[in-house]
């Protein structure tokens, strides 16, 4: 095996990776090679994908290819000695490997969690056991802003009341007095999912914020946000940039989440709706779009592919559509209803090069062309990497007249009706924490005018009642419409 010295960067200079926990870890695939032949090896995977529908460019590589994430996740557990540690799981498992120092997280991360590991001794704390589901600390998550040294401390356990929390406060604060907040976050189900649903702060507002492309941006503990800062300042602009706007666009902002990329654009363009099927994620972003003073930015919450066949249905017809999906890619509902309306343009921001294949090819049997493709390495050491697609469409010819909509005077009560049944359930839990049924959901819903399948409202069998929502869990139920506006907000 090749020397796997460390270098620092310099011109004409490979940089190579040491990390002792390479072999047992699994998480950085790539970390064998030198950092420019794992640039080479994505630009080659993406061009096998890619190169028939454009030419590829050279991909964008990072100037310092470590230490770049700035959320770090770690797992408690007991070694052989029963003394605790911290780590990741090896890959496919759910064995700990132990990890004091990582060549990708951000440093101060690093050395945050080693000092809780270093304190727990001192505290009557257990550590849960994912055999036989007992015990107190589970993960932990620290967050980190490069560009405003503000740090989150999140402790995940399985359950909010547990003693002598001031003093660990007072003593890790002791040791990194640069932590601006740390929040309890509860988790006592037995999933791999890593944060739950309720928490509490118990030191400083219970967030951080982060500067991008010119923005501030608030991130809470369940906040998505991209994991490589400086990375995704370069990926934004970039993307950007190819559309080439004129401060005359409409654009939607599809798979919105936390609205970062919109928010970021909103000085280039008319005005931007973005949509979003989590909920929680649309909350942070009208929370973004207030502490930047984006006037021309709303966003709401709704299936994409749905939300877009409703705009395309009241005639509303955006000339830039970005597209941010998940891994999966879009929806043939989504493709089809955002062809059908004939941007003029198309922001295509894939995380998975595979899917991104099989949507250029629904999209350009549709008479788009690409214009531009260009890879971004945004996870360094591991096989992972992003692509910015830019498509047009010459000659349009709308079949309906577009109409401008003002954000203030669109109603769009009419179009976000579709929330889940789930979704519904799950706000109300968590902020009320009443479990409502999917029938006196529909109750409340054909209150308001939205009317359900029939057999929601009729008894199982006849002669039967059907029970009638108590009035805590309809306020409750209204409240949850109200936050994904299917029904008005009350009037102050």
């Amino acid at each position: 095996m090749a020397d796997r010295t460390e270098q620092v960067k310099t011109s004409g200079k490979s940089i190579w990776f040491r990390c002792p926990q390479s072999e047992t870890c699994g998480g950085c695939q790539l970390l064998k090679l030198p950092y420019s032949a794992q640039l080479r090896k994505k630009q080659e995977w993406v061009e096998s994908l890619l190169s028939a529908y454009g030419s590829v460019q050279p991909i964008i590589g990072m100037e310092n290819p470590k230490h770049y994430r700035n959320k770090v996740h770690a797992v408690f557990a007991l070694d052989r000695a029963r003394k605790p540690v911290s780590g990741v799981y090896a890959a496919g498992t759910h064995h700990v490997v132990p990890v004091r120092h990582c060549l990708i997280e951000n440093e101060k991360a690093d050395q945050i969690i080693a000092s809780i590991v270093d304190l727990l001794p001192s505290f009557p704390w257990s550590i849960y056991n994912e055999h036989t589901h007992r015990g107190l600390l589970r993960h932990v998550v620290v967050r980190v802003s490069e560009t405003t040294s503000q740090v989150m401390v999140t402790l995940v356990t399985t359950s909010l009341e547990y003693p002598q929390q001031e003093r660990f406060v007072e003593q890790l604060l002791r040791l990194h007095p640069d932590i601006t907040t740390i929040v309890l976050n509860a988790n006592p189900r037995q999933t791999s999912a890593v944060l739950g649903t309720q928490e509490k702060v118990i030191y400083g507002p219970g967030y951080i914020e982060d500067l991008l492309c010119g923005k501030r941006f608030r991130i809470s503990s369940r906040s998505f946000y991209q994991v490589n800062s400086r990375q995704t300042e370069i990926l934004y602009n970039t993307a950007i940039d190819l559309c080439q706007l004129t401060g005359t666009e409409t654009i939607l902002d599809a798979y919105c989440g936390t609205g970062t990329i919109g928010i970021c654009a909103s000085d280039r363009a008319k005005q931007i709706i973005g949509v979003e099927i989590n909920g929680k994620a649309v909350a942070d972003a009208k929370i973004n779009a207030e502490i930047n003073q984006v006037k021309n930015a709303a966003f709401y919450t709704g299936d994409a592919g749905n939300y877009i066949a409703r705009l395309a249905a009241k005639n509303i017809l955006p000339d830039l559509v970005i597209m941010d999906p998940p891994r999966s890619g879009c929806s043939d509902l989504f493709l089809n209803t955002v062809c059908s309306m004939s941007p003029k343009k198309l922001l295509y921001i894939s995380c998975n090069p595979e899917s991104l294949a099989r949507d250029l090819q629904s999209v350009l049997s549709r008479h788009y062309h690409v214009d531009a493709i260009i890879p971004v390495d945004m996870f360094p050491g591991t096989q992972h990497v992003e692509a910015v697609v830019q498509l047009s469409k010459g000659n349009i010819q709308h079949k309906s007249v577009q109409v401008e909509y003002p954000l203030d005077d669109l109603d769009t009560s009419c179009l976000l009706n579709d929330a889940t049944y789930k979704q519904i359930q799950d706000y109300v839990l968590e902020h009320t924490g009443l479990k409502v049924s999917c029938l006196y959901i529909a109750q409340v819903k054909a209150k308001h005018g939205i009317i359900e399948r029939e057999c929601y409202n009729k008894p199982k069998t006849e002669g039967n009642r059907v029970p009638k929502c108590p009035p805590d869990k309809e306020k409750a139920i209204e409240d949850a419409l109200r936050h994904f506006q299917m029904i008005k907000t009350k009037e102050a």
